[in-house]
């Protein structure tokens, strides 16, 4: 089985996350994804960022959502690296896949820019808010989803016995937290359809025992070790 190695928020054990530097050392090592964060500022420009603040990164006491781009942009957020914006990643890795973890308000413009950039097919769109998901199923995206938490709550909960048509969801993936990792929740989920990726997992040994298990997907801040310890 091929297993899918995600760069979570970059190769972010080497290089500030969520930054340009990142991204390309997790290239460089041999990711078949990128995992990212995206928020948008007041001026509706799409900006790569886990926090939605720039307290913990930037030692900035403002919410990204009530600055511009031209304000956010200067902000040091580790080694002198900046916010890339969503487009400038989309644009940099034109063949990488990308899971996009879409915080407030950020669905119809990731959709809009992923359609202008014909990067639905390799774009997974994630997020944890059931209302988010469904906006972005209800604009017709073309691209793999990923179950919100409430839809994999519910799946989780499912009769043994369950197949994929009486479980009305349209995701393709499930990302679920490493202490989920049980056979039966992997089979469960795979009996749904559903490939099944684990995050966040910088344990070689860990790894491999995931994908023993039956795991998809591995999503993990450091690539230097995992990427190796797969067998890439």
């Amino acid at each position: 089985m091929s297993v899918r190695i995600y760069a979570h928020r970059g190769a972010s054990a080497e290089r500030p996350e969520n930054t340009m530097a990142a991204f390309r050392r997790a290239v460089e090592l041999g990711v078949d994804a990128l995992e990212l964060d995206i928020h948008a500022t007041a001026d509706g420009v799409l900006v790569v960022s886990h926090d939605g603040d720039g307290r913990r990164r930037a030692g900035v006491d403002r919410r990204i959502g009530d600055l511009t781009w031209a304000e956010a942009s200067r902000w040091d957020v580790g080694a002198g690296e900046r916010m890339p914006t969503f487009e400038e990643v989309v644009t940099a890795f034109p063949t990488v896949r990308l899971n996009v973890d879409l915080k407030h308000g950020a669905a119809e413009a990731a959709i809009a820019l992923l359609r202008r950039f014909d990067a639905e097919e390799r774009t997974c769109l994630a997020s944890f808010q059931m209302r988010t998901m469904e906006r972005v199923r209800a604009l017709g995206y073309r691209g793999p989803t990923a179950l919100s938490r409430a839809e994999a709550l519910a799946a989780l909960g499912l009769p043994a016995t369950v197949r994929r048509g009486r479980f009305r969801c349209r995701a393709q993936r499930a990302q679920l937290p490493v202490w989920l990792a049980r056979p039966w929740i992997i089979a469960r989920m795979k009996a749904l359809g559903l490939d099944v990726d684990f995050w966040t997992v910088d344990d070689p040994a860990l790894a491999q025992r995931l994908v023993a298990m039956g795991a998809d997907g591995i999503m993990t801040n450091d690539p230097a070790r995992i990427v190796p310890a797969l067998g890439r």
